[in-house]
């Protein structure tokens, strides 16, 4: 099947192409036949961004993973505007039949009844809270967000309850949200991890194209470290050769800008994510693409991407293990917690459950004293 695709990057996008995901029975392919020339105007025009109102069954997903320090987490959104190249969640949109490429970051779904959705559940007489994850999977700050406010709305949900929250995002926005963020944070309810990939503001720009600037996002720090909120810096994905060199140097940004606490992961390229990480580096940094590859299987063991808990994170042989010395030194002179890699448990965070509560709805029968 041929079909209509990219043959070089586009303006304000992460992906370079958008081939079918791995259910899809056909498979598609670029073909200039010399009859079409598409301009960069014309091509940006079938990649505008789409918004599809998804109506939630459920609100948070459980997960087992020994090297995450949360077992639940939320997602007000599916697909992701910011597109970012390297993001883990891509392969995600080839479950609805969409590329994990373009369709990823232009054709988004978004969970209007979320809030609602998730009131409900904590409201089960045998929920039990624990430290939930906002935007584990696509950034609940995404610029929809601006508009949608369903991220502010979940928020707002989490505030009555009481409920121990934690909070990753690269976008400014959340700022907006600070008078919640900071009276959670007072109890000890709320930690926001920041990532922060490179403080190259042209590396950025192809790199995760619709996200915040570098300085904005050291700047977001500083606001809410200001506002009493604890921050942690992602200095994530690391990346050999492109930006892995700024690991020192992004940390001690952030230190400066209030952050108090620092992770790093050691990016991953999960099914679909190879080829189109192949792609842009081919397109973007030409020069590097082999030697970025070769590092990355040296990294994994000779493939590009290894499943295990105990290393997906962080990799193995030479390169990881210095990168990993590199960070735990670096926490150590810019006075950041390090918390570190896998394994992690679920309350790591070590934020407070005590306070959880149900408040009571308009009609509810009061307690007895």
């Amino acid at each position: 099947m041929v079909d209509q695709l990219p043959s070089r990057p586009q303006k304000g996008r992460g992906a370079v192409s958008n081939g079918v995901g791995r259910y899809e029975p056909h498979t598609r392919v670029v073909v200039d036949d010399g009859w079409c020339v598409q301009d960069d105007a014309d091509f940006a025009g079938k990649f505008r961004t789409e918004v599809t109102v998804e109506r939630a069954k459920s609100a948070l997903n459980r997960n087992t993973s020994p090297d995450l320090p949360f077992d639940r987490s939320l997602n007000p959104y599916r697909g992701c505007e910011h597109g970012c190249v390297y993001c883990y969640a891509r392969p995600t949109h080839a479950y609805v039949n969409l590329s994990p490429g373009l369709d990823f970051e232009s054709k988004l779904f978004a969970k209007t009844n979320l809030a609602q959705v998730l009131e409900d559940e904590l409201r089960k007489p045998g929920y039990v809270p624990a430290t939930v994850m906002v935007g584990s999977n696509t950034d609940a700050y995404q610029p929809i967000e601006r508009d949608l406010k369903i991220t502010r709305e979940v928020l707002t949900v989490l505030h009555a309850f009481r409920h121990p929250t934690a909070v990753v995002t690269k976008s400014a926005l959340i700022r907006r949200d600070i008078d919640i963020l900071a009276d959670l944070a007072r109890d000890n309810l709320l930690v926001v991890g920041i990532s922060l990939t490179t403080l190259d503001r042209h590396l950025a720009r192809t790199l995760e194209p619709r996200a915040a600037t570098p300085a904005k996002r050291l700047q977001t720090m500083r606001s809410l470290a200001d506002a009493g909120v604890p921050v942690e810096v992602l200095a994530a994905p690391m990346i050999p050769t492109l930006n892995d060199h700024e690991l020192e140097a992004i940390l001690a940004a952030s230190a400066r800008a209030g952050a108090t606490r620092a992770r790093y992961t050691l990016v991953r390229l999960p099914l679909e994510l190879k080829d189109l990480f192949g792609e842009w580096l081919t397109s973007h940094v030409p020069g590097k693409a082999k030697r970025v590859m070769n590092l990355l299987r040296q990294s994994r063991g000779g493939q590009l991407y290894v499943s295990d808990f105990a290393t997906r994170m962080s990799g193995t042989g030479v390169h990881a293990k210095l990168l990993n010395q590199r960070f735990h030194l670096a926490c150590k002179k810019t006075g950041l917690q390090n918390t570190g890699l896998a394994p992690a448990q679920p309350g790591a965070y070590k934020l407070s459950t005590h306070l959880f509560h149900r408040p009571p709805r308009l009609g509810d029968q009061l307690r007895l004293l």
